[in-house]
């Protein structure tokens, strides 16, 4: 069944006078899952750096891009959005973003995120500040790559990537722009940070590294366990150099996630690495900069035969075409999925997922497009500011 008959199925489940369990529209099913969430959570989930001004500009940066429709060109009704990147296979150009503390939205937490995904075979990629260890999520199946947020002991650094690659994780995606967290209004305002109440840090808690160097088991004594991780989550003190050094801890292609200026995809194609993330973490980190939509054409062209994924704002079917269209190997879901988890485990994840596709094969078609391979630049044209 193509992803576009969705719709149909919505319609004719109508006649029997049911309707989607959650809401299509991603504004609806936002404001419902921000209804659903403590304050604590709906903080950390919604909130931005500073001023929140690079979130918008992440969704301003869709609104000045703008789909050409091209009629009458022999559409087929089954389109095929079948990619592999890397050597991972998809049904199409989708993956679920790395996101982290997912335990403070709903309790099945990162496994039912994993569930929906394998479901459908779609790709995703797992946080370090997951609230799942990386081998649980292993044991559900499914296409996965693993996120690293580099620690300041190399030897954990190593034992991260090792234990993924172990565990059947395809990918490394390599986090560089979180060296330290960014200011956010939203959770300082409630003085909410997960991670110094032992959430959002199982990976190390689960590490046999991370382990080795406490005076007592996590179970013992959590206090300085949550210590220790705070004096191992940031490394500041890292170089384009280092690369090679991680390179060598795992035989694993190496995605580097990010990535805003042309010089630094080049950069990255310097050090080996096999892909790139355009990326500005959600606005999440720097305030004020540039929307990551924006930053995709030059990144792309910096970044020569790598494969550029793109994330940050990514909302619609229509978002995903634009940036595909200027570019982009793949998108990066990420707050939808977690709205959908939110209000309902896996289930909502699985609606998210769903509509989604269903709206990113429709727009292909309807905006002329019979495959992905016909998407380029010449299918948008650029509004004024």
């Amino acid at each position: 069944m193509a992803y576009a008959d969705y719709q149909n199925e919505v319609y004719l489940n109508g006649l029997a006078g049911q309707t989607p369990g959650f809401p299509v529209g991603w504004r609806e099913l936002e404001a419902a899952a921000y209804a659903a969430m403590t304050p604590q959570a709906r903080g950390y989930v919604g909130g931005a750096a500073g001023g929140e001004d690079t979130m918008r500009a992440n969704r301003e940066a869709f609104d000045r891009w703008r789909l050409l429709p091209r009629m009458l060109r022999g559409i087929p009704a089954q389109r095929d959005l079948t990619t592999t990147i890397l050597g991972t296979t998809m049904p199409a150009p989708v993956m679920l973003a790395p996101v982290g503390v997912l335990g403070i939205v709903h309790p099945e937490r990162e496994l039912a995120v994993a569930r929906a995904a394998a479901s459908m075979d779609l790709p995703m990629i797992l946080s370090t500040a997951a609230t799942t260890p990386m081998e649980e999520i292993a044991e559900v199946g499914g296409p996965r790559w693993y996120q690293l947020y580099w620690p300041k002991s190399r030897e954990l650094a190593a034992s991260f990537v090792q234990r993924a690659e172990k565990a059947g994780f395809t990918a490394i995606v390599f986090t560089l722009d979180t060296w330290q967290l960014g200011w956010r209004p939203r959770d300082l305002d409630t003085a909410y940070l997960p991670f110094l109440q032992g959430v959002g840090i199982q990976q190390y808690l689960s590490d046999p590294v991370f382990r080795s160097q406490l005076a007592q088991t996590p179970e013992e004594d959590p206090g300085s366990a949550i210590l220790h991780w705070s004096g191992q989550f940031a490394n500041p003190e890292l170089t384009w150099d280092d690369i090679a050094w991680l390179r060598e801890q795992t035989s694993l292609p190496i995605v580097l996630k990010g990535v805003q200026h042309p010089d630094d995809a080049r950069r990255a194609v310097d050090v080996g690495a096999a892909g790139i993330v355009c990326s500005n973490h959600g606005g999440r980190q720097v305030d004020g900069a540039v929307g990551s939509l924006d930053a995709l054409p030059g990144v792309v062209a910096a970044a020569g035969d790598l494969p550029v994924l793109f994330d940050s704002g990514i909302r619609t079917g229509a978002d995903a075409v634009k940036a595909l269209a200027l570019g982009a190997a793949a998108v990066l879901l990420a707050r939808p999925y977690v709205y959908g988890l939110a209000l309902g485990g896996e289930d909502g994840v699985r609606h998210v997922l769903r509509t989604f596709l269903a709206d990113l094969d429709l727009q292909l078609g309807l905006s002329g497009h019979a495959s992905l391979d016909e998407l380029t630049p010449d299918s948008l044209v650029r509004t004024a500011p």
